[in-house]
């Protein structure tokens, strides 16, 4: 048997599982991973903010890359803990599943119910340092890579309270990555409007280029009122105000916030005791149906059915509605670690009657904004009418045939998906070249025409009659459904698991990149959700001195290849205006050989911001446009 016996067994201490196996306790090794590690840190701070003893955190990144946590809450206790026999600070920094989230008369609500967080955070880090403001002392201790370095020691006297947690990340676990400031602005952005009234200040004191360090203040009176109306700023309301129920049932706290606006998309954002439930879960259902049933049962009571006589569908009531659903709940049931889907039952049934009868007293008490919304609805059900139509089109070249797949698409000879991609090619004479240049045994060309139809501004049957977008549904095999939704879509039929956006490098090049991926993130979400939308990155110069050639793509890149073939003397730069201007072997070797190839893969980090972005830059009003570009033209081009 090879020796084996019981000295091959390890018995691993939590801190050890945890540096061994990181991405089974925050995700992954990656971006995500590492601002899982600040999010675990921050939702202790909310948890005391939760139970009224915190209203402000402060955070600042260091220029060292390490990172600071305050708030001032109660601070973590620092007596000893009878059954450990330590300090309860070294207890919950050192052993998984220990913290006061188990405790109700500790926490009512909490996020981090697993306690393995702030545990986690220390086993990750190369040092950690706390200092606990309590009993107006000031206590310090040490961390290296999960282990107490000394023993807790008071090191001042204070008249300040709460915790402060300083943490530099261990590098030979997360490499080569930083954090990154617009993901962190997000989600304190986000939380400082689900919890009215509290206060987060967020300093960078890390060097930019041309740029000071930046500093940000996060806080909302209006509370989630305020967040509607943030991520509503480039649609037109269809209704002036935001609808705001809030209510308790059962013990469980429900707050709503919800406006129609012109579009055509629905957009619900649920949280769970600050947690961003992404996946649904009993809340999104409850509130689902009792919007759906308010309104149909005031549909039903009014005249407006009397001319129209439409069959009127809950999809109906929901299009073109942004919402934010937060609820407290005691004892939350998530699935898995990653806390993105609620189960607990109970919760259904509260939101659906808190929802109910608050919509149906503001309907009441607002016909004018009632008559706006219902005939609205009653324009969606026609259309959803037509949308059948032309989705029932789509179905039928869905069949996988050769005779039924798009005229233009070039197929690969595989028939195994898990080895297949498609590249969707702006124009004919960059699909030309790719199809020249690329592997038929494995890759597949797909020639878009010019820009495909904005799906943000185009009602949904529009958007099924466009032959573009057909021949994008046709080639991938999947279905019209659900966006999010893998049956209703059949992912199980995905004739590809790479779909590689691949555009010119010039601004149009990324206009059609945007319109792309907003066709995907507002009907095929769950293709980028699970990993299959890619963007290709071609370079944009061709530098060449002799015998010796080299690639750039971006300016810096151009400098130091001049630079290290020793100037401008005898020097041939090329820029390449479109995929076009590079012959079949060109792109083969820089943007479509998996050995040499750079594949960015499509994530969604925070769907309520990548809502507000693709309404933003898709939709019609200009000025936050344009406001977008100004703030970010180092990293984006983005047609105004």
């Amino acid at each position: 048997m090879n020796n084996y016996n019981a000295e091959k067994i390890q018995s691993l201490e939590g801190i050890e599982h945890v540096r061994l196996r990181p991405s089974m306790y925050v995700g992954d090794i990656g971006k995500r991973g590492l601002h899982h590690l600040v999010n675990e840190i921050i939702d202790n701070s909310i948890d005391e903010a939760l139970a009224g003893y915190c209203d402000k955190i402060w955070v600042t990144i260091y220029k060292d890359n390490s990172i600071t946590i305050r708030d001032n809450g109660r601070g973590i206790p620092i007596d000893i803990h009878q059954k450990e026999g330590k300090s309860a600070l070294e207890v919950v920094l050192t052993k998984i599943g220990a913290g006061g989230k188990f405790d109700k008369s500790s926490y009512k609500v909490s996020g981090g119910l697993h306690g393995v967080g702030i545990s986690c955070v220390n086993a990750l880090s190369s040092l950690l340092k706390a200092k606990i403001y309590r009993n107006e002392k000031i206590f310090y201790q040490e961390y290296v890579r999960g282990r107490a370095f000394s023993p807790v020691q008071v090191i001042g006297k204070t008249k300040l309270r709460g915790t402060e947690i300083n943490f530099h990340f261990d590098e030979t676990i997360f490499s080569h990555i930083q954090y990154n400031y617009n993901t962190l602005v997000a989600r304190f952005r986000e939380l400082s409007y689900l919890n009215r009234g509290l206060t987060i200040f967020f300093s960078d004191e890390r060097a930019y280029e041309n740029r000071n360090p930046k500093r940000i203040v996060f806080y909302s009176e209006d509370g989630i009122k305020g967040f509607i109306l943030f991520i509503e700023e480039s649609r037109d309301p269809l209704i002036p105000s935001v609808i705001y129920m809030e209510g308790e049932r059962e013990n469980i706290p429900v707050e709503v916030a919800l406006r129609y606006n012109t579009s055509y998309n629905e957009n619900i954002h649920s949280y769970v005791n600050n947690i961003n439930t992404i996946e649904g879960g009993t809340h999104i259902a409850g509130f689902r149906r009792g919007l759906t049933r308010t309104l149909k049962k005031y549909t039903d009571e009014s005249f407006f059915l009397e001319k129209d006589k439409v069959y009127i569908t809950g999809d109906d009531f929901r299009e073109g509605l942004t919402a934010i659903i937060s609820i407290k709940v005691m004892n939350p049931q998530f699935e898995g670690q990653t806390k993105t889907k609620l189960g607990n039952a109970e919760v259904s049934g509260v939101v659906d009657r808190v929802v109910g009868e608050m919509l149906l007293d503001y309907l009441e008490e607002n016909p004018s904004d009632a008559r706006t919304i219902i005939e609205k609805v009653l324009i969606a059900a026609k259309a959803r009418q037509a949308a059948k139509k032309a989705r029932e089109l789509i179905q039928r070249k869905t069949t996988i045939s050769i005779g039924s797949l798009p005229g233009k698409l070039a197929d690969c000879s595989s028939n195994e998906p898990s080895a297949c991609e498609l590249y969707l090619v702006e124009g004919d004479s960059a699909a030309g070249t790719a199809k020249q240049g690329r592997d038929r045994e494995f890759q597949a060309i797909l020639p878009l025409r010019g820009k495909i139809l904005n799906v943000e501004k185009a009602m949904q049957y529009k958007v099924y009659e466009n032959e573009e977008i057909r021949n994008i549904y046709t080639a991938l095999g999947v279905q019209v459904g659900d966006s999010e939704d893998r049956k209703a879509l059949n992912i199980e039929k995905l004739r590809y698991n790479k779909i590689i956006i691949m555009t010119d490098a010039d601004i149009d090049g990324s206009h059609i990149s945007t319109l792309i991926l907003t066709l995907f993130f507002r009907y095929m979400k769950i293709l980028i959700e699970e990993g299959y939308i890619f963007i290709a990155t071609p370079p944009v110069f061709l530098i060449k001195k002799g015998n010796k050639s080299s690639y750039a793509w971006n300016d810096r890149q151009r400098e130091n290849i001049i630079h290290q073939l020793g100037g401008n003397k005898g020097l041939n730069v090329q820029r390449y205006k479109g995929l076009g201007e590079m012959n079949a072997e060109q792109l083969w070797e820089t943007t479509m050989n998996p050995q040499k190839r750079l594949l960015r893969i499509v994530t969604i980090e925070n769907a309520t911001e990548a809502d507000r972005i693709f309404s933003m830059l898709m939709g019609d009003d200009v000025s936050p446009r344009r406001q977008f570009i100004e703030n970010n033209a180092i990293y984006a081009k983005i047609d105004a």
